[in-house]
């Protein structure tokens, strides 16, 4: 990795190869996530998108291949505290209130004068002192991305962030993810949700664990010859079958 390479790129994932016993996670995978940008990764259940995303913060160990976030080679405990994840199933404190679950995690990160400003993203601050056990799931889960975000990472990993979120705060959280990328942050969103992926920057489509393809909504499609993003997707996974 050049010093330009670590100016440029938020995250490197270079040949990374993982399996769970006989089952191929990731086969050969890599991308660049560049500084400021929102990336999507795109994929059906199961083709490896949480597994990629559970590498960049060193819970998962390639047996192959290098990742690296924010310039440093991972596993590295200290560039945890500039990352923010937000895991699929909301990982909460249910007998703490909203607030202080936010509190807790911007405290585990070192910084906590990002309460408030958090909740509000989310559309809970009226909600604060409700406990978290007895919030909807979809209240849960926009706790769950608060918490992510509460420390203002430089990387926010977001494992399919709106499931269970009415479609009038999905429009208003992408607005607001897309604000964070325009300040700086780098996004990496996984979904199997057309309509959210054409809202990124650049795309990655993963299937059985394998990249297929990177670049625009516009470049993926003329790659594959195709006028829609979903065809583009079933073409060049046909393309790339054994």
């Amino acid at each position: 990795m050049t010093p330009e390479s670590a100016h440029a790129y938020a995250v490197e994932i270079d040949r990374v190869d993982k399996r769970f016993g006989a089952i191929v996670a990731l086969d050969n995978a890599s991308l660049r996530i560049r500084r400021g940008e929102v990336y999507g990764l795109l994929g059906p259940n199961g083709a490896g998108k949480t597994t990629l995303i559970r590498s960049l913060v060193g819970l998962v160990a390639p047996e192959q291949g290098t990742v690296t976030v924010l310039g440093q080679r991972m596993p590295q405990l200290g560039v945890l505290a500039r990352v923010g994840y937000m895991t699929q199933q909301a990982a909460l404190y249910p007998d703490l209130s909203a607030e202080e679950n936010v509190r807790f995690f911007g405290a585990i990160n070192g910084r906590v004068d990002g309460v408030r400003e958090a909740l509000e993203f989310v559309d809970l601050w009226d909600r604060r002192k409700s406990v978290v056990s007895t919030l909807s799931g979809g209240m849960r889960t926009r706790c769950s991305l608060a918490c992510a975000l509460v420390h203002k990472p430089e990387l926010l990993l977001l494992d399919e962030p709106t499931v269970g979120v009415d479609p009038q705060l999905r429009i208003q959280l992408w607005g607001r993810f897309r604000k964070m990328a325009a300040a700086g942050t780098s996004i990496l969103i996984s979904s199997h949700v057309m309509d959210e992926a054409e809202r990124c920057d650049r795309l990655g489509l993963i299937r059985f664990g394998r990249m297929l393809a990177e670049g625009t909504v516009a470049e993926l499609k003329a790659k594959a010859g195709v006028d829609r993003l979903e065809d583009a997707f079933l073409k060049l996974s046909e393309d790339r079958e054994p």
